[in-house]
């Protein structure tokens, strides 16, 4: 269940900002095993003094461009899976026309029971966690 968070300049097309949320999942699917269905995703374009970054951290050129990706997931992928993942955002944004430098990721790992899914037998709690035996 991973929440992907899409930060990026104002301006971009709507077919662009689909192809880049497409590009993302693929990888998604692709590397850590997603299921295919399983998308959720916040897109958001910022202005130009909205979207602040450091054009040169740790040596990399950074344009205008820099699409900045949040991707809240389950804790279990290894550093392997990680990476791969990394790989193939980058060259999936690169097929989009994006330079590698310009895809900026930070992956954030949670432990399942700080998930909650609104369904009706279990809406407002922790989805994935085992159920708690309540004492008599």
């Amino acid at each position: 269940m991973p929440l992907v968070r899409i930060s990026l300049r104002k301006g971009r097309t709507a077919d662009f900002r689909r192809k880049l949320g497409d590009a993302i999942h693929r990888a998604l699917v692709e590397t850590i095993d997603v299921p295919e269905l399983d998308r959720f995703q916040l897109l958001s374009e910022h202005e130009p003094g909205d979207l602040v970054y450091d054009p040169g951290y740790l040596g990399i050129a950074r344009s205008n461009d820099i699409v900045i990706v949040q991707i809240t997931i389950s804790t279990g992928r290894t550093l392997a899976q990680k990476r791969a993942l990394f790989r193939r955002i980058a060259d999936n944004l690169a097929a989009l026309g994006l330079r590698r430098e310009d895809a900026w990721i930070n992956l954030v790992e949670v432990p399942k029971e700080n998930w909650s899914f609104a369904h009706v037998e279990n809406a407002g709690e922790a989805s994935y966690a085992a159920a708690e035996k309540v004492p008599a």
